[in-house]
């Protein structure tokens, strides 16, 4: 068919908000195994914060549209492609690419969505509740009565890893945020919300716990929070390490931070964790991408439990394309509650259109 222009998000070099940009982009037939997504609704990552700045290893060089996750519509189908058709509501996963208007993907990177759910809240739950589920299940090896220390709670991967420590009997939750929080984590089942930026967590978590000690710890933190999540683990703790956030300072890449945080990078051998009795786990999303079999296992698993209500992702704010520099500021100064989510066109628009 004729390739019809589409509105896209363009990482345009690396650097601040300024750097994404709306640009018009081709969208062509999907080729064999492919699908052609109307896209809908689209997920803010820490990921693409970090690609913005140059600090994320699984972007291809600039200009390159970022997204790792999306939910739309399905406008057409590729050869050989049996288990998708036009009209399937589908949520989307990918390396990147997925912050347009129209993407062509491969059908095993779709997954239908479940009875009544949103686009917007299909576009909040592949990255965070994957990473979240992946992390206290398989590495974590959750069980009923222990603890675990879940690091900015508030945001994506945080409000997913509360709500599945709570479909497992007596699970006490730490978490840190800013105070302002605190009433909504406490809401949402944190038992121990501690304010990180007056406190130091690692104390108050020792004050309050009967051994001073949690079973699991989720970093996403890096560089000195790691050795602090090691100190902080029971013996047969666990501590799953899954991101750097603490190089994002401000919105530019920060040499002096990054320094820092290689300097105090946690670093322990083989012998000495043999004397500790504990684990260190690694996490990385953007690296599972040819383990198809084991994501859609995963996947399978959260669209169960979003049908049985165990689950529901949180949206913080949505935001159309043309303010994509207000939605990554409200993520990187972490004032979100939840998601952050982009749609093609605003929202006002769209009813509009939905009457004529």
């Amino acid at each position: 068919g004729e390739a019809a222009e589409h509105r896209a998000l363009v990482l345009t070099g690396f650097g601040g908000y300024e750097k994404v940009k709306v640009q018009a982009r081709r969208s062509g037939d999907p080729r064999p195994g492919e699908v052609s997504v109307r896209v809908r609704a689209c997920g803010l990552n820490f990921a693409d914060l970090m690609a913005r700045q140059g600090l994320y290893d699984r972007l291809p060089p600039p200009p390159v549209c970022p997204g790792m996750e999306c939910a739309g519509t399905v406008r057409a189908v590729g050869e050989g492609v049996r288990d998708r058709q036009v009209g399937d509501k589908v949520m989307v996963l990918a390396r990147s690419g997925l912050w347009q208007e129209v993407v062509n993907v491969p059908a095993s990177q779709t997954f239908l969505l479940p009875e009544g759910m949103s686009f917007e809240e299909a576009a909040a739950l592949l990255v965070n509740y994957i990473t979240a589920y992946m992390i206290l299940f398989d590495f974590g090896n959750l069980r009923p009565n222990q603890s675990v220390l879940i690091h900015m709670a508030a945001g994506g991967v945080g409000t997913a890893a509360i709500q599945l420590c709570k479909t497992v009997e007596n699970v006490t939750i730490f978490g840190t945020a800013s105070a302002s929080k605190h009433e909504s984590l406490k809401e949402s089942g944190v038992a121990h919300p501690i304010d990180y930026r007056t406190m130091d967590y690692a104390e108050e978590v020792r004050k309050i716990s009967p051994k001073g000690s949690v079973d699991i710890v989720l970093d996403p933190l890096g560089g000195s929070d790691t050795t602090k999540a090691f100190n902080l683990l029971k013996p047969m703790g666990k501590l799953i390490t899954y991101g750097v956030a603490n190089l994002l300072t401000g919105q530019k890449k920060n040499l002096m931070a990054m320094a820092k945080t290689w300097w105090n990078q946690f670093s322990i051998n083989a012998l000495q964790l043999l004397h500790h009795n504990k684990a260190v786990c690694g996490y990385h999303l953007g690296y599972m991408d040819e383990e198809f079999e084991l994501v859609g296992g995963v996947v399978a698993k959260l669209i169960s439990l979003y049908s049985q209500g165990k689950i529901k992702p949180k949206i913080d704010s949505v935001w159309p394309f043309d303010q994509v520099a207000d939605a990554m500021r409200q993520m990187q100064e972490k004032k979100n509650v939840g998601k952050v989510i982009l749609v093609p066109e605003a929202p006002k628009e769209e009813s509009k259109k939905e009457e004529n």
